[in-house]
Order: structure tokens, then sequence, then C-alpha cells
């Protein structure tokens, strides 16, 4: 009787929990999961422009120091002291061709020429007289042989009247006697004229050193008055008002101002791109002679720059420098603006001056159907272009010319394709864009490959 009482108080409890685990397990089963959203694909919106064929101006551009072209440093050739110094020789000041920039006090020099001067008219007098000394001898000459003629024939008759016994022999002899007397003073005569030219080539031997002592005492002279060779603008000055100089001390020192230069490194594979390597067939590589013509031809201009402002230059390509840079192992250009000075414009362009630091920027000749490309949308050796699906695609490209803003490619882009000019990240092949064209890009790299600089 207790336990069938156990069994039924075990089943009351036992059925209200199977009848709530089934309850619970028929909700879960029965109940619907939460709602499913489909994913659709990644699209992404970049910027692209048309690749398209434009001419294209090579350029590259450097920095460097300007100096004058010519650069006079004055040194004392002669001694003394200082006589007259020109009001305006200060460093900065602007001097002309000509002027009067020192004097030395010149009295000795003075001395030095009058005595070259006298003594040179000694010589030239002693020429004078040993020239009418020569015709006075050939006068005399001529009347001497004249007397000896006369005199032998004298001689003759007295021998005839001494054979016919007319004469006496002591009479012959006297005769004879004058004869050989006669013959003595034309031989004397003759000696004379002989050593006339030895005597003429010593005097004009002397009449050589002393002319040449004159022009050396002039040339002496002439140094104590020092003349600007050019037009110059003076810099460092290191003379005082009757200071007395010694030779080959340094005075002062002028800048030309007909020319100014720049030197500036390129980079060989620039230079190379600048003025290309092949000849107009483009069969055969440029000789130096060609290379150093096209050298020559570059447009170039120097620009100063100082904060909003800038100045420029139109300049051209003087010369290439003996030695590459150290460094770098660039080449070194010489860049001249002629007349700087002469290109003021007030306000705007000053004039060229030591020690400006200023760019350089070279243009080649321009080449047509060249593909150029922002240089932000160059990857490395790739580019990414969208296909006619709007998927990207990488490309690969060989860029011929790299420049700050833009790049030339050589092979890889024909013209035509959409070019992704925005960085898609991630950039994943084949994911789907939606392209938007760049105009104002577009317009500005073909301004930019096209541009030439003019003068302001």
């Amino acid at each position: 009787m207790n336990g069938n009482s156990f069994f039924r108080r075990k089943t009351v409890v036992f059925i209200p929990l199977v009848a709530a685990v089934l309850v619970v397990a028929l909700l879960v089963v029965s109940r619907s999961g939460p709602p499913r959203k489909e994913v659709g694909e990644t699209v992404q919106a970049v910027r692209v422009i048309t690749v398209a064929k434009t001419g294209f101006v090579p350029r590259t551009s450097g920095y460097g120091i300007v100096e004058p072209g010519r650069v006079w440093r004055a040194v004392a050739e002669v001694r003394g002291p200082v006589k007259m110094i020109h009001p305006e020789l200060k460093a900065g000041a602007m001097l002309f061709s000509g002027d009067v920039l020192l004097t030395i006090e010149p009295a000795q020099y003075e001395y030095a020429v009058a005595a070259a001067v006298a003594a040179l008219s000694e010589v030239e007098a002693g020429l004078d007289e040993l020239s009418v000394q020569k015709e006075n001898t050939r006068l005399s000459l001529n009347i001497e042989q004249r007397s000896l003629e006369l005199a032998e024939q004298s001689l003759k008759r007295k021998k005839n009247a001494l054979d016919k016994n007319t004469l006496t022999p002591y009479e012959v002899d006297l005769e004879e006697r004058n004869v050989l007397q006669q013959r003595q003073r034309v031989q004397d005569l003759k000696n004379t004229l002989r050593l006339i030219p030895s005597r003429q080539k010593n005097l004009e031997a002397k009449k050589a050193s002393q002319k040449a002592k004159l022009e050396q005492a002039e040339l002496e002279l002439a140094k104590t008055v020092i003349r600007a060779p050019f037009d110059c603008r003076i810099g460092s000055v290191a003379i005082e008002p009757f200071q007395v100089l010694g030779v080959g001390q340094m005075l002062f020192e002028a800048h030309g101002t007909d020319v100014a230069e720049i030197e500036v490194q390129v980079a060989p594979e620039r230079l190379r791109h600048l003025i290309g390597m092949q000849d107009e067939s483009g069969s055969q590589t440029l000789g130096y002679p060609a290379a150093m013509d096209r050298l020559s031809r570059l447009a170039a201009a120097v620009r100063i720059t100082s904060g909003d402002w800038q100045a420029q230059w139109r300049a051209r390509v003087d010369r290439l420098r003996e030695t590459i840079d150290p460094a770098t192992r660039d080449f070194r250009l010489v860049v001249a603006v002629d007349e700087p000075y002469r290109k003021v414009i007030p306000g705007k362009r000053p004039p060229l001056t030591r020690g400006q630091f200023c760019e350089v920027e070279l243009q080649g000749a321009a080449r047509p159907d060249s593909i150029v490309i922002p240089r932000s949308a160059l990857h490395g050796d790739r580019v990414f272009v969208v296909d006619g699906d709007s998927r990207l695609q990488p490309v690969s490209v060989q860029p011929l010319v790299v420049l700050s803003d833009l790049a030339v490619i050589a092979s890889g882009l024909g013209g035509g394709e959409t070019l992704v000019v925005s960085d898609p990240a991630p950039a994943v092949t084949g994911m789907r864009l939606v392209p938007v064209v760049d105009e104002q890009l577009q317009q500005r790299i073909v301004a930019q490959a096209e541009n030439t600089w003019r003068d302001p």
C-alpha cells in the first residue's frame, strides 16, 4: 500500500516536468530564425582619365648659385703710394669700362721714361752721324781715287823721262813715294767704309735695347693708372688712400655685369632624354660634336622664388664642365644669362647677382604622340585601368621619363585606355568600379606636357 503511494507521488511530479520539456522542444523546433539579408558585390568609385597621345616637351630642373661670368682680381703691378682712388670704388658700386679706378704716384716712372727717351735719342743721333760719315767717306774716297790715278800717271811720265835721261832717279823716287802715300789714303778710306756696317749694326742693337727699355718704362708708367677693363660691380676692396703698395698686392675684386652663370647638376639619364641619343633618322647614336650641338640648343630658364614672388630669365646652355660631380656622379652644366643688369624690371625682376640661389629648368625639343600620364597613377612598373566591364585591371608599363608630376610611358599603353588616377584601396583585380572622369586633371596633364616657359 505504501509502495503504491510512493509511485503515485513520483508520477505526479515527473509528468509535468516531461510536459514542460516537450513544450520547450516544440517551441524551439517550430520557431523561425532571424531574417537573412543578401550581400551584394562591392563597388568602388574611382577617378579616371582617358589616356591620350599628346606632344611632350622633355624637361628637367636643378638648382645652383649665381656667379659672374668674369671676375677681375686687381693687383698692383708696380710699387708706390696710392695717389687717387675713384670715389665710387666701394663694395657693390657699379663702374663702367674705361673708368679710372686707382692711380699710383707716377713720378719715378716718368723719370725712367725720360731717361730712356734720352738714351734712345743719343743712339739715334749716333746712327745719323754714322750715315753722314759714310756718305762723306764715300765722297772722299772718290776724290782720293782720282788723285791716285793722277799720281800714277805722273809717275809713269817721269819714268819715261828717266829712260830718256831727262830726269834724275831721285825725282822718280819722290814721285813713286807720293803714289804710295796716295794709295795708303785710298786704302784707309776703304777700310773706314768696310767698318761702317758693323758700327751701324752695333748702334742699331743699342737702339733696339734702348727702345725696349723705353717701352718697359712706358709700360710701368701705364700700370700706375688702373682702369676698369669692362662694366663691373665692385666686390671686396682692400686699399686705403695714400697706402704704399707693393708689387702683387691685392687691391680689389670686380664682377663683370655682362654675363651671369649658374652651374647646375643634371643626372646622365635626364640629360640623355633631353637631347636624345639618336640622329634624325634614329638609326645611329650621336657623336660627341652632335651631342654638344644639341646641348647648346636646349631652352633654359632661370628662376628665383621667394614666397609668392617669382622672377624668371631666359638663359642658354654655355658649356659642359670638364668633370662630373664626385659625390652624385652627375654632369655639371653651366647655364648663362646674358646682360642680366639690362633685363631688370623694377619691382618685378631684380639683377642676377653673385650668391643668389636659383632654379634652372632645361627643355628639349618637343616630341609628338607621346603617352603622358600623371605620376600619381604610376605604381612601380604598373598602372590600373578600367576594362569594358567596369572592372579593375593592372597593366605593366615601362616608363621612359618620370618627372615630378608627369610620367611618359614607353610601352604598355597605346592611347584610349581608361586610366585610374585615384588610389583604389584595396586594389583587387577584377573589382567592380564606378569611373568618374576627372576632366580638369586630363586638361592639366596635356597642358603640362606641352607647356614651354615664356618670358614674364
